[in-house]
């Protein structure tokens, strides 16, 4: 949640300083920093700025008594979140332990994965992680890696198995719309996909998870737009609503877009696959159906 309320809390503050017309480098100076560190505030990054700057920055922005007390609230709210995570061992997630096992760009996306609320996803080749059994994640690990270790191999099933607790969590939504080619894909051979394919069919059983498959046939927006997850995040105390975010996984990066019109055209694609997807009842029929063909 401490991320959450400081990405708020940062584009708050990027809104506040860019209509006043200040740049990076006058606000830095003014609270004697630097603006690379004014950036990362900005970008919900920690930084070791405190309230006196904060409140400087608000000076120099020349803000409404309404808007700084709105700043000063929110920036109170993620110092109280940043000490209740202190005295319980500590700000850094799960995955740092594994650290070594991904790539520099996924852990943002973890962040933002545990303090999502809601996550919609698109997928037109592989199973999300959030859905993989263990042996289709370590197959997954020995095709770009065929000369990993098994330590190694098990270290990322077990980040996996972690990261998917979060559909266990109070309050958490899930819903994929998966291609037909994903359940066609024989990741692992027959056995591994024939387990996947029943796990999904259990998984969509849950009240709060969601998955539906896009048949082979009808043209649809997801064939353009391509894959991607849309994150979006509880109400803050403050009554603020963190923005959505559009994650997109590359093979050798990733992109993520906040800006309102880019999320629109994502919610678009959502309803265009809404429309097109087998129910969750036919999808689970259809799911069993090819899991039987691959256990045949």
């Amino acid at each position: 949640m401490s991320t959450v309320t400081r990405r708020a809390l940062g584009k708050f503050l990027r809104e506040i300083r860019e209509g006043a017309g200040k740049s990076l480098l006058s606000a830095g100076l003014a609270v004697e920093t630097s603006k690379h560190t004014v950036a990362r505030l900005e970008d919900g990054i920690p930084t070791r700025m405190i309230t006196a700057q904060i409140e400087g920055l608000l000076d120099l922005y020349g803000v409404t008594s309404t808007v700084r007390s709105e700043a000063l609230e929110l920036w109170s709210e993620v110092r109280e979140q940043a000490k209740v995570s202190k005295l319980q061992g500590g700000s850094k997630g799960f995955w740092q332990a594994y650290a070594d096992q991904f790539a520099s760009h996924f852990p943002h996306y973890l962040r933002l994965e545990a303090a999502a609320d809601r996550v919609t996803t698109h997928q037109l080749v592989l199973v999300h992680g959030l859905l993989q059994t263990s042996d289709y994640r370590r197959t997954l690990a020995r095709i770009d890696y065929p000369d990993l270790s098994n330590v190694d191999v098990e270290r990322r099933v077990e980040l996996t198995e972690r990261r998917q607790d979060r559909l266990s969590t109070s309050g958490f939504r899930f819903d994929a719309f998966l291609s037909e080619a994903a359940l066609r894909h024989p990741v692992g051979g027959p056995m591994v996909m024939a387990e996947q394919l029943r796990w999904l069919a259990q998984l969509g059983t849950r009240p709060n998870v969601g998955i539906r498959v896009v048949p082979f046939g009808p043209s649809h927006r997801g064939l353009t737009i391509g894959s991607f997850t849309l994150l979006e995040f509880p109400r803050l105390t403050s009554g603020l609503r963190e923005p959505p975010v559009v994650y997109l996984e590359g093979a050798l990066g990733a992109l993520y877009h906040e800006q309102t019109d880019i999320i629109a055209q994502y919610r678009e694609a959502i309803d265009a696959l809404r429309a097109v997807a087998l129910t969750e009842d036919n999808t689970r029929g259809l799911v069993l159906t090819v899991a039987k063909e691959y256990a045949a």
